[in-house]
């Protein structure tokens, strides 16, 4: 009696753990983001194809029209038939994917917004949010309207680097009060990186990117200092670019330097296709010291009347902060409200207006009074 007894307690308590397995894995299963793809032409898009083998997102739809994009990503990541739509607007009308994420030429951001928010999906882009001003007011205005959200994804938002500097730098005032920011985005250019046929197409389109170097690099520093100066856009813009490869791009500037003016601080911008390896890094000095977050992990600090640096690797991020699928969950689950966040549309609506106002610069030779 004793020994049937003790087997039933046995399978009662293993059951229960199963069960409890299976719950834990169905609620975690559920927790992953449903998401819908606009466009494969972006090569960032290979970073969710990857959380997408790892099996870290669901992608419940594929929006592209490119036969030849389509076979790639389908044979490479083995990707059904299914899933595939010829565009966004049949693929939202079979599918009610958590968000949409936007892998096309920036001039087609606004396109996607429109497709998605009149249902109630909210967007995240790659960076920059729009080519024009009017691009990114009208996403705005549908932001309001449907109340979803229009995000912006920037690799350097993910760096822990860049999150511990903002905290020493706005919470623990670690260096004073603001002076200069300034901002190294760049690399020897995308076609001699290797990029792909489709992305450097238009990429290198000033129709398409809404400019070279200036919009594709530059648009990390204004999102970084529009962050680190509290949501104000800057007074003046002034800006200068260069074509020193017209050979290789004839359409568009492949070097500029963009200067923000602020009350009591500047924000130097330098974005290049001309360099001889690849940079994004941040230096910020203030009234009593220096900061650097010199890559992805790495901070340089010197304080007032030190002789030396300090250099150390940065905390870990917060889950939340550590990738734009984490950040993503948090904000459609209303945990956080990104009302100045890197990602935020209130940010990058003034990253497109900084980058509006630099392009007229460069073309004027004249400094640009933001209103």
């Amino acid at each position: 009696m004793m020994t049937t007894y003790l087997i039933r307690c046995f399978f009662r308590a293993n059951g229960f753990i199963l069960c409890f397995l299976l719950i834990s894995c169905a609620v975690k299963a559920q927790q992953k983001l449903n998401v819908a793809v606009a466009g494969l032409t972006h090569d960032h898009v290979y970073l969710i194809m990857n959380s997408y083998q790892k099996a870290e997102v669901n992608i419940i739809g594929i929006a592209e029209n490119n036969p030849e994009l389509v076979k790639r990503f389908k044979d490479r990541y083995k990707i059904p038939d299914s899933i595939f739509y010829n565009n966004l607007t049949d693929l939202l009308k079979k599918e009610k994917p958590d968000v949409v994420l936007a892998y096309n030429a920036i001039s087609e951001h606004l396109a996607v917004v429109e497709a998605a928010a009149p249902l109630g999906i909210s967007v995240m882009v790659e960076k920059p949010l729009a080519i024009t001003v009017k691009q990114a007011e009208r996403m705005a205005e549908l932001a309001a309207q449907y109340k979803v959200h229009i995000l912006t994804n920037y690799e350097t938002t993910w760096y822990s680097s860049n999150q511990e500097l903002y905290k020493d730098v706005k919470e623990a005032n670690t260096i004073g009060a603001l002076r200069k920011i300034i901002v190294h985005d760049g690399h020897q250019g995308p076609k001699e990186i290797g990029v792909s046929a489709e992305f450097l197409s238009w990429l290198t389109d000033p129709n398409q990117n809404g400019g070279g170097a200036l919009v594709d690099f530059g648009c990390y520093g204004a999102n970084l200092m529009t962050w680190l100066m509290d949501g104000k856009a800057p007074i003046s813009v002034s800006a200068i670019t260069h074509q020193i490869k017209k050979d290789v791009y004839p359409n568009v500037d492949d070097d500029a330097t963009i200067l923000l003016e602020y009350p009591s601080a500047t924000g130097i911008i330098e974005a290049s296709w001309n360099w001889p390896f690849s940079i994004k890094d941040m230096e910020v000095f203030g009234a009593n010291g220096y900061m650097q977050a010199v890559n992805d992990k790495t901070l340089r600090l010197k304080n007032n009347g030190k002789d030396e640096y300090k250099i150390y690797q940065a905390k870990t991020s917060k889950p939340i902060y550590s990738n734009h699928l984490s950040y993503l969950s948090a904000v459609l689950k209303g945990e956080i409200n990104p009302v100045n966040d890197l990602s935020s549309l209130s940010n990058n609506l003034i990253v497109v207006k900084i980058l509006a106002a630099a392009k007229k610069s460069a073309q004027t030779g004249k400094k640009v009074i933001l209103k």
